[in-house]
């Protein structure tokens, strides 16, 4: 019994100190007011990326699969409008970067490497036969 007792004892001044970190904040913010004219201002560049994203939207193909999405293409529209300029620029820079059905390529080949790996594990720790030049 009381072998249990000491063992319990530390085991629960473990899990107390464990609940106190825990529950301590980990990091502080710090918000300060803005002005309202630094919210508002754009770029030419932010409305270039905000146009881009509007032409793509325009596009009755890019409507079709909003209205599949149930969403309107309206509001789709007022909502371009209302990103900021960082927003429209990463936006715009993430549809150039990614074409449609790319990195099919990148993920066949790293596919087909983990298979490879894991046969080749599997043969020189001799449950398979698959590779010959294992062994």
């Amino acid at each position: 019994m009381k072998l249990i007792r000491q063992q319990s004892k530390s085991t629960s001044v473990f899990l107390v100190i464990l609940m106190v970190l825990l529950t301590t904040p980990c990091q502080s913010l710090l918000a300060a007011m803005i002005k309202t004219e630094a919210s508002l201002e754009t770029t030419p560049q932010g409305q270039a990326a905000r146009n881009m994203i509007k032409a793509l939207l325009a596009r009755e193909d890019a409507r079709a699969v909003l209205r599949a999405q149930g969403i309107n293409p309206v509001e789709a529209m007022a909502r371009v409008d209302s990103l900021t300029d960082a927003e429209a620029l990463r936006i715009a820079d993430q549809i150039e970067e990614f074409p449609a059905g790319g990195g099919f390529f990148t993920t066949f080949i790293i596919v087909v490497g983990i298979i490879f790996i894991i046969l080749v594990i599997t043969d020189a720790l001799g449950y398979t036969n698959v590779f010959t030049f294992i062994r």
